[in-house]
C-alpha cells in the first residue's frame, strides 16, 4: 500500500513499533542468537551495552563482514527498518537534535511530520553540512558530533540506495529510466545514477540529491561503498589512512586519490578494481566543479562573472581554465591555486577520459590522428599536442586541450609520461619529494626548469639526465614552443613585451618567434628567458642527430630544394635570423668555438660580430704565416660553415642589410630572399647603389674573391664542377649556368686588383712601382674600374714585369681576348687608345691572342716547338716562317698573321714612337725584331765601308796652317 494512504496515527504506531524493536532486549537477544559466531568475531559489537539498540547498529555497521547466511538476512531486514527514519538510527537523534532545530530541518515530535518522510530531515542536515564547507564564514555551523553522525549514516546507506530515503524517493523514476537492469547492492545503483547525472532527461530533484551525495563522498570516501571496498587493502598497504592523521584529512576523497595516485606514479602495484574506482571518481570531480568546496570558495566571483549557466559535463571548469589562461579576463590567485589543486587530484594527464569535456571535444581527432595509441594511454595527450594547429585538429578540441595543458605545464608531476621517465633524475638532481608532496625550495613549476638545465650538459660539465628523461624534456619544450602560455616562466616575465610587440601574433608558435625577433628590445628578465629557451631550442635540434648540429646544417643546406616543405623552409630561415642575435643560439658553433670566443673575443655576444672577430684572427694568422693558429682547428672548420651560411641570405649579415635596405627596395623589390639572390641582384646594379651600400657590397666581394668558398651563389651553381673552374670554363662539358656565373665573377674580379688575391700577391712589388699614381687617387671602398690591371697590361707589353706578375697578367689578357666584358676599361671607353693598347699587348705573346694562337697551333708545333713561349719569341718565329718562302704555313694561320701585320702597321701609323726609348722598345718587342736589327746593322756597316773607301770628303789643310 502506498505511504500516503496510511493514516497519521497508523504511521505513529508503526514508528513506535520499529523503535521498540531496535531497543527491545528481546530483539537484541534474537540478534545475539542468530549472529552468535559473527558477534564473537567482531569485538566492537560484543562489547556493546544491552538494551540501547547499539548491538544491531554495530552489526549494521559491519554487515559487509558478516558471512553467516541467517545473520546476514536478519541484519538486512533490520537495516531497512532502521533507515526508514533517522530517529531509529542508534545515536543519531541524540547527536543531531540541536542541529535539526538550528537548521530548521523539520520537527522531531511524532505526528507533525509523516514518519516515512523523515529521510528529508537527514537530507536537510546533509545539505547543511556541504553548504558549510562551501562558505568562507558560514552563519550556521553543524556540530562535530552531528557531522560524524551524518557521514556515518551516509556511509551505512552506501551499499543500497534504498537506505538513503531522500535519494530513493527523489530518484525512483530515474532509476527505472536509466538503471532498470542494475541490481541493487554494493553501491551499483548509485554509480549508475552518477553516470547519468547530466543526462537531459534526468530530473532536477534526483540530480540535486545525487550531487549532495557526491559532495558527502568528497568529504568522506567511505560514503562510497564501492570505492571503500575496492581500495581497502591498497589504502592500508600504502598507509593512506594512518590512524594518527585528522579524520577530516584522511577521509577526504582528494587525500585518498592523491595518496593512491602517488603510489601508481611511483610504479607501485594498485589493484585494478581500485584503479577503476579512482578513475570514476576523478572523472566525477572533473565533471562537476561544485563537488570541490575549494573551487566554490575561491572561484565564486569568476563563475558568476564568466561561467554562469555552464554547470554540466565539466564546462564550468574549462571555462575557469580559459579565464586563468587570460582569454576571458583576470582571475584571482586563490582560484588559480584551487584549480591547480583539483587538476592534481583528478590527474587528467594520466588518462584523458577523466576530462569529459576534453574527451567529447577531441573524440574525432583521437579516432583519426591517435588511433594507433591505446585508449586511456597518457600518450594520447601528447599525440593531441603534436597535432595541435594541424588539419586534423578541430577548434573545440584545440581550446579544451590548451586549457588543460596550461595547468599541466605548471606542475611537472601532472605530465604522467614526463614524471615516469624523469622522477629518478628529478630526485637525484633537483631534490624533489614524493608525487603528492611539495617543497618550498623546489616548487612544482621549478622542477622542469631544473631538468632542462641538466638536459644538455656535457660530461665535462657534470651530471646529466638519462636518455629517456632528456627525450621527454625535448618533447615538452617542443610543445611549449607552440604557445607561450604553456611556459609559466615565459608568460610571467614576458607579459608586457608580448602585449607591446606581439599582440597581433596569434598563430601557432608566432608569439615565441616574435619575442625572438625583438630579443634586443625586450626587458632584461624576458630577454634572459627567451635567450635561454632559444639556446635550448638549438640544442634540441642539434640533439636529433648523432653528430650534434648536423640536422640543422642539413636543413639549411637543403632549404631551397624543391622537396623542402615551405613552412619548414620559413622556419629554418627564421631560426637562422634568430641565431644571429647570440652565438650561443648556434649549438654546433657554440660547442666548437666556445673557448676561442672567451679567449679571443670576450664581451662579444652577437653571432655576426663573433664570426667577424674569429675570421679576422684566422686571416691575420694566415697572412702572417703564424706557426700556430690562435683559433682551434675544430672552431676554424665550423667557422667556414657559419661564414658560408651567412652569405646565403642578406638578412643574416645585419650591417650589409641595414646599409642596403633602401637599395633593395629600389632595385631588388621583387627578388626573393635566400639563395643569395638579393646579394646577386645588388652586385648586378652595383653602380646605381647608394655610397654606403656600394662600399659594403665591394667589401663583401673582396672577401669572396679572397675566399671563393664564401661565394654562396658560385658554390651553389658550380657545385658539381668546383675544381679548376677558370681553366675549364670554355670546356664543352662545362655547365652553361656555371660558365655564366664564373664569367660574372671574373668581370667583377677584373674591376679591381684587390678583388684578385692571387694577382695582388704576385704583383705586390710591380703595382706600387708602375701604378703608384693610380693608387694615390684610389679610395678604400671604391673600385678602380680596372685601372691598375690596365697599367700592368701595358708594362707586360713592355716586358718590364716580374715573372710571377707577368704570368697572372698573361692569363687576364688571354681571358679578356675571349670576352671583352672582362676588360673594364675597354668596356667603359672602347677608345682608339684602348684598342691600340690591346694590339700592343697581343704582340708581346701569341698566347694573349686566342684566335691567332688557335689558328697557328699546328704551325707552332711544327716550326717553333723549340722556341720557349713568352716575350714575343714564338710570334717572331711565326713571322720569320711567314717570310720564308720555303716554309708553308696553314692557310688560316697565314691569313691571321697577315691581318695582325696590317693592324700593327696601322697602330704604328696612328701611334708613332714618342721618343728614342719608345722606338727602341717597339723594335725590341716587334715580331720582326731580328729582321729590323739586321737591316740597321747592314746599313751601319755599309756607311763604314764607304767611309773607308772614299776617304775624307772635306778639304785638306796643311800642317803649317794648323800650327799657326
Amino acid at each position: 500500500m502506498p505511504d500516503n494512504e496510511i493514516s497519521s496515527d497508523c504511521n505513529h504506531l508503526l514508528w513506535n513499533y520499529k523503535l521498540n524493536l531496535t531497543t527491545d532486549p528481546k530483539f537484541e537477544s534474537v540478534a545475539r542468537e542468530v549472529c552468535k559466531s559473527t558477534i564473537a568475531e567482531i569485538k566492537e559489537c560484543a562489547d556493546e551495552p544491552v538494551g540501547k539498540g547499539f548491538l544491531v547498529s554495530c552489526l549494521v555497521d559491519h554487515r559487509g563482514n558478516i558471512t553467516e547466511y541467517q545473520c546476514h538476512q536478519y541484519i538486512t531486514k533490520m537495516t531497512a527498518i532502521i533507515f526508514s527514519d533517522y530517529r531509529l538510527i542508534c545515536g543519531f537523534m541524540d547527536d543531531c537534535k540541536a542541529d535539526i532545530n538550528l537548521l530548521k530541518c523539520g520537527s522531531i515530535r511524532p505526528g507533525e511530520k509523516d514518519a516515512h518522510s523523515q529521510g528529508e530531515v537527514v537530507a536537510c542536515l546533509e545539505k547543511g553540512l556541504v553548504k558549510e564547507a562551501e562558505e568562507t564564514d558560514p552563519r550556521i555551523q553543524v556540530s562535530d558530533q552531528c557531522k560524524k553522525a551524518i557521514l556515518r549514516v551516509a556511509e551505512l546507506s552506501s551499499d543500497d540506495f534504498h537506505l538513503d530515503r531522500h535519494l530513493y524517493f527523489a530518484c525512483r523514476d530515474d532509476r527505472e529510466r536509466f538503471c532498470e537492469n542494475t541490481q541493487a547492492g554494493e553501491g551499483r545503483v548509485y554509480k549508475c545514477l552518477f553516470n547519468h547525472k547530466f543526462e537531459e532527461s534526468m530530473s532536477e530533484k534526483c540530480r540535486d540529491a545525487l550531487t549532495t551525495r557526491q559532495k558527502l563522498i568528497a568529504q568522506d570516501y567511505k560514503v562510497s561503498y564501492s570505492l571503500a571496498k575496492s581500495c581497502k587493502s591498497d589504502l592500508k598497504k600504502y598507509r593512506c589512512n594512518v590512524e594518527n592523521l585528522p579524520r577530516s584529512r584522511e577521509a577526504r576523497l582528494s587525500y585518498l586519490l592523491m595518496c593512491l595516485e602517488s603510489a601508481v606514479h611511483r610504479g607501485r602495484q594498485v589493484s585494478s578494481e581500485c584503479q577503476g574506482e579512482m578513475l570514476d571518481y576523478r572523472r566525477m570531480l572533473m565533471e562537476d566543479f561544485s563537488l570541490s568546496p575549494e573551487i566554490i570558495l575561491s572561484c565564486r566571483g569568476e563563475i558568476e562573472h564568466h561561467c554562469s549557466g555552464l554547470h554540466r559535463k565539466g564546462r564550468t571548469l574549462h571555462c575557469l581554465m580559459k579565464v586563468v589562461r587570460g582569454e576571458k579576463g583576470n582571475v584571482g590567485l586563490n582560484c588559480q591555486q584551487a584549480l591547480q589543486t583539483l587538476i592534481q587530484e583528478t590527474d587528467p594527464g594520466a588518462d584523458y577520459r577523466i576530462d569529459r569535456a576534453l574527451n567529447e571535444a577531441c573524440e574525432s581527432v583521437i579516432q583519426t590522428a591517435c588511433k594507433h595509441i591505446r585508449s586511456g594511454d597518457p600518450m594520447i595527450l601528447s599525440c593531441l599536442m603534436e597535432h595541435l594547429y594541424t588539419e586534423k585538429m578541430v577548434e573545440d578540441c584545440e581550446h579544451r586541450l590548451l586549457e588543460l595543458q596550461y595547468f599541466i605545464s605548471r606542475d611537472w608531476k601532472l605530465d604522467t609520461v614526463l614524471y615516469r621517465k624523469c622522477q629518478g633524475d628529478a630526485s637525484r638532481l633537483c631534490h624533489t619529494h614524493g608525487w603528492n608532496e611539495t617543497s618550498e625550495l623546489m616548487p612544482p613549476g621549478a622542477v622542469f626548469s631544473c631538468l632542462y638545465r641538466h638536459a644538455y650538459r656535457t660530461e665535462e660539465q657534470g651530471r646529466r639526465l638519462s636518455r629517456e628523461c632528456r627525450a621527454e624534456v625535448q618533447r615538452i619544450l617542443h610543445q611549449r614552443a607552440m604557445d607561450v602560455k604553456l611556459d609559466p616562466a615565459l608568460q610571467d616575465k614576458c607579459m608586457i613585451d608580448l602585449g607591446k610587440w606581439c599582440s597581433e601574433k596569434t598563430e601557432t608558435g608566432q608569439e615565441l618567434e616574435c619575442l625572438q625577433d625583438h630579443l634586443d628590445d625586450l626587458v632584461s628578465d624576458c630577454r634572459d628567458i627567451v635567450g635561454n629557451l632559444t639556446e635550448l631550442e638549438s640544442e634540441e635540434v642539434a640533439d636529433n642527430q648523432i653528430d650534434s648540429g648536423d640536422l640543422m646544417e642539413c636543413l639549411i643546406q637543403n632549404k631551397h630544394q624543391k622537396e623542402m616543405n615551405e613552412k619548414c623552409a620559413i622556419g629554418v630561415t627564421h631560426f637562422q635570423l634568430v641565431q644571429m642575435k647570440d652565438f650561443r643560439f648556434s649549438y654546433k658553433f657554440k660547442m666548437a668555438c666556445k673557448e676561442d670566443v672567451l679567449k679571443l673575443c670576450p664581451n662579444i655576444k652577437k653571432k655576426v660580430d663573433v664570426v667577424i672577430c674569429l675570421s679576422t684572427t684566422v686571416r691575420n694568422d694566415t697572412l702572417q704565416d703564424a706557426k700556430e693558429h690562435r683559433v682551434s682547428l675544430k672552431c676554424r672548420k665550423q667557422l667556414r660553415v657559419e661564414e658560408l651560411e651567412m652569405t646565403e641570405d642578406i638578412r643574416l649579415e645585419p650591417e650589409l642589410y641595414e646599409a642596403c635596405k633602401n637599395d633593395i627596395k629600389n632595385y631588388c623589390q621583387n627578388v626573393p630572399y635566400g639563395n643569395a639572390q638579393i646579394i646577386e641582384c645588388l652586385k648586378e646594379v652595383k653602380k646605381q647603389l647608394s655610397t654606403r651600400c656600394h662600399q659594403k657590397v665591394f667589401k663583401l666581394q673582396e672577401t669572396e674573391m679572397m675566399d671563393p668558398e664564401l661565394d654562396y651563389t658560385l658554390m651553389r651553381v658550380c657545385k658539381q664542377m668546383i675544381k679548376c673552374l677558370k681553366q675549364n670554363k670554355n670546356s664543352e662539358v662545362m655547365d652553361p649556368k656555371c660558365k655564366q656565373m664564373i664569367t660574372k665573377r671574373q668581370i667583377t674580379q677584373n674591376t679591381d686588383y684587390r678583388l684578385n688575391p692571387v694577382l695582388r700577391k704576385a704583383c705586390k712589388a710591380d703595382i706600387p712601382k708602375f701604378c703608384q699614381n693610380i693608387l694615390n687617387r684610389a679610395k678604400d671602398d671604391t673600385e678602380l674600374e680596372g685601372q691598375v690591371i690596365s697599367c700592368l697590361k701595358l708594362k707586360y707589353a713592355d716586358q718590364r714585369l716580374s715573372p710571377d706578375c707577368e704570368d697572372q697578367i698573361r692569363v687576364i689578357i688571354q681571358e679578356s681576348a675571349l670576352d671583352y666584358r672582362l676588360d673594364p676599361q675597354l668596356q667603359m671607353h672602347c677608345s682608339e687608345e684602348e684598342v691600340l693598347n690591346m694590339l700592343k699587348e697581343s704582340k708581346a705573346d701569341i698566347f694573349v691572342d686566342p684566335v691567332l694562337h688557335t689558328a697557328c697551333a699546328l704551325d707552332i708545333k711544327h716550326h717553333c716547338a723549340a722556341i720557349p713561349p713568352g716575350r714575343g719569341r714564338q710570334m717572331s718565329c711565326l713571322m720569320e716562317a711567314l717570310e720564308d718562302k720555303r716554309v708553308r704555313l696553314q692557310p688560316e694561320c697565314k691569313k691571321r698573321l697577315n691581318d695582325r701585320i696590317e693592324m700593327w702597321s696601322y697602330a704604328a701609323k696612328v701611334a708613332p714612337a714618342e721618343g728614342f726609348s719608345d722606338l727602341a722598345m717597339q723594335v725590341m718587342t716587334s715580331p720582326s725584331k731580328n729582321y729590323i736589327l739586321s737591316v740597321i746593322t747592314v746599313g751601319i756597316c755599309v756607311l763604314f765601308l764607304i767611309g773607308l773607301m772614299c776617304g775624307r770628303i772635306t778639304k785638306r789643310v796643311t800642317r803649317e796652317l794648323k800650327d799657326r
